[in-house]
């Protein structure tokens, strides 16, 4: 059987301000991301039901984690995303043999800080598609 969890995930990396790859899967908490398509309506009077052609491909993040200062964990990837307009690679790898791994190059919008009254300090970070590249399984 070739069927994956979502366990101990192999990798979730994303470039820092400086483009380097950063594992910081341990950081994580919990994430969801969507491959959307736009959809243009073509149908004509002569239809009684709808037709559509895809159009463009999208990709959008989210990632939440545990804040963790260490030098090149999430913080240090994160805490530059106001200050700086780089885009950053984001890998997201399931499984390992065989594995499925999602690419997608992003812009990361905010990174959000949250002190819970139960003293829990976690993040959140939207991201993007980018440079205009479908993301691709591979």
């Amino acid at each position: 059987m070739s069927k994956s969890s979502g366990l101990a995930m192999t990798t979730l990396s994303v470039q820092d301000a400086a483009a380097t790859a950063r594992d910081i899967k341990n950081d994580i908490t919990n994430f969801q991301f969507s491959t959307p398509r736009a959809v243009q309506d073509i149908t004509g009077v002569d239809k009684s039901a709808k037709e559509t052609l895809l159009l463009l491909a999208d990709f959008s993040v989210t990632l939440n984690g545990v804040f963790n200062p260490t030098t090149n964990q999430s913080h240090t990837v994160f805490s530059t995303v106001p200050t700086t307009t780089v885009p950053r690679q984001t890998i997201i790898t399931f499984g390992t043999s065989p594995a499925a791994t999602m690419t997608a190059t992003c812009n990361f919008t905010d990174y959000q800080i949250s002190r819970g009254n139960d003293g829990a300090l976690t993040w959140t970070a939207p991201g993007v598609l980018q440079n205009g590249t479908a993301p691709a399984w591979t």
